[in-house]
Parts: C-alpha cells; structure tokens; sequence
C-alpha cells in the first residue's frame, strides 16, 4: 500500500525536525518527489466505467453495481440507453463517450452488449469491454439471432408487442415483458417487490432493434470480460459461453437469472474491477 502523506511525515528523521521550525518542517516533510509518485501510481486515477443498460430495463439496474465501484473510488456513468435502434443507440453512445475524458471501462448488459460492441469500435480510449449477461454479436449478426442460436430462451412467450409511430411516420413496434411474467423470465432472483417495480418501471425496445445487424465488433480489437448468467432465461446461457469464448473474453460464470446486476451487483463489479486493473 502506498504511503499516506500522514505516514510521509511520520517518518521524517528527528533531526531534520530538529533543525527547523515546525512549519518548515513540516512543508518539507510533505513534499514527495515527482519520481516517486510516477513509480507507486498514487495519482493515476482510475478508468471512468461507463455502464449501459439493456431492453426491459433502465439506469436504476446498476445501482448496486454503482454503489460497490463508487465506494472502491470508481468514477461511473449510466447511460440512458434509447433502445431505439442498435445504429441510432450506438451512435448516441459514441457522443457519451466523446464526452469522458480519459481511459474508460464500457460494460452493457443483455442488448447493450450489442451497442457497446458497436459504439466502441475504433475509440482508442476504451480500454476494457466487460459483458454482462449479454450480446457479443459478430459482423452481420443480431441479438435476435443469437438468442435462438441455442435453446433455453422463453422471451418470446413472455413479451407484449405495442404498435408504435415511427418519428419519421413510419410504424414500428415496442416490446415488453408482460407484467405478471416479468419476475419468472427477467428477475428470478430478485424480490418480489422490487422485480414487481422493476416489471412497472421497464423501458421497451423496438423490434427493428433486435433484428437488425451488427457493425464491425469491438471485442476483436479490446480485450473483453463476460459474466454469464447460468439461469439466464432471456439469453441462453449456452449462447453466452458460445459468445465468450469466440471472442477469447475472460470468462465468469455467476448463478443469476437474466437481471444479474440487480441480483448480485457484487459479482458484477467484481468482473469490471477486474477488467480496471488491466488498464490501470
């Protein structure tokens, strides 16, 4: 651990202390060297971690997560995720980004793995991908591919499809989870009350968002992290290993329904801690 100013102090010799007045000694006491601050890293400060949530959910779904890296002297940005269009959402990434100085930490969960994955393609100050129970699509893929690539997926059954107009007049459909399937497919492992608000509270997604195709992945260029959620009803946890392991990510594997970061946020700053400490 490196020194505190107060230990640099403590451990002034006596008989420089001796030799000056007080303020002077302590004036010089506290001054360390430019050198030793480069070699012990004391004021790098740490990646920003930028966290983008997915379809059915909002920013509130990393508030655990938020609250474990701020304590641990994070920096962190929730982005409020249109889930529009994958090309529009991660178009509005982008400007985020633009917006942070400094290496950045990017983490999405379920369909923001798919906006990260496109957002961060060329941006040299993303650092770290991490992947929470999410989408790492490749070229030309969407998340509708990938969650029937493998069996386990119930969200078809669940869902609830709005017909919506399009700003440009053109028509188009939101998706939900219907309220009362909500806890069972999204939030298994959440209470009650809170998957009952979170079931309330969930932002839809459109169609088109699901359907559409991939840009150039940013996983192949950044070094990725991916928490598979073994109880995934959502994305199946098969597809996400099957995601994982095409992209050479460090892999974790948490017994968690599909609303992980809600469940076990421990686990999940874990992960993004991990991949910090590779760029730090």
């Amino acid at each position: 651990m490196n020194p505190s100013p107060r230990m640099r102090r403590a451990r002034t010799p006596l008989t420089v202390l001796a030799g000056v007045g007080l303020a002077a000694a302590l004036t010089a006491a506290a001054i360390v060297p430019a050198s030793a601050d480069k070699d012990t890293g004391t004021h790098r400060p740490k990646p920003t971690v930028v966290l983008v949530h997915g379809a059915f959910a909002d920013s509130t779904s990393w508030n655990g997560v938020i609250t474990e890296l701020r304590h641990d002297g994070y920096p962190v940005v929730a982005v409020a995720n249109p889930l529009r269009s994958l090309q529009g959402d991660s178009a509005y990434l982008r400007d985020v980004l633009a917006s942070i100085d400094g290496p950045v930490v990017l983490v999405g969960h379920s369909y923001g793995g798919s906006v990260i994955s496109n957002a961060a393609t060329g941006d040299k100050d993303v650092k770290a991908l991490v992947y929470v129970a999410a989408f790492l699509p490749e070229k030309g893929e969407s998340a509708v591919d990938l969650s029937g690539k493998f069996p386990g997926s119930t969200l078809g059954d669940a869902l609830r499809p709005v017909p919506i107009t399009n700003p440009d007049g053109s028509q188009g459909t939101d998706l939900y989870i219907q309220n009362d399937k909500f806890r069972h497919q999204f939030a298994a492992d959440v209470p009650r009350d809170q998957a009952d608000l979170m079931a309330v509270n969930q932002r839809p997604v459109t169609s088109a968002a699901l359907a559409e195709g991939a840009g150039e992945p940013a996983w192949k260029t950044i070094p990725s992290w991916v928490l598979i959620a073994t109880q995934d009803l959502n994305i199946p946890p098969q597809a996400q290993e099957f995601m994982a392991q095409r992209a050479g990510a460090h892999t974790t594997k948490v017994r968690a329904s599909h609303a992980v970061s809600v469940s076990q946020p421990g686990k999940v700053a874990d992960v993004v801690e991990d991949a910090a400490h590779s760029v730090r």
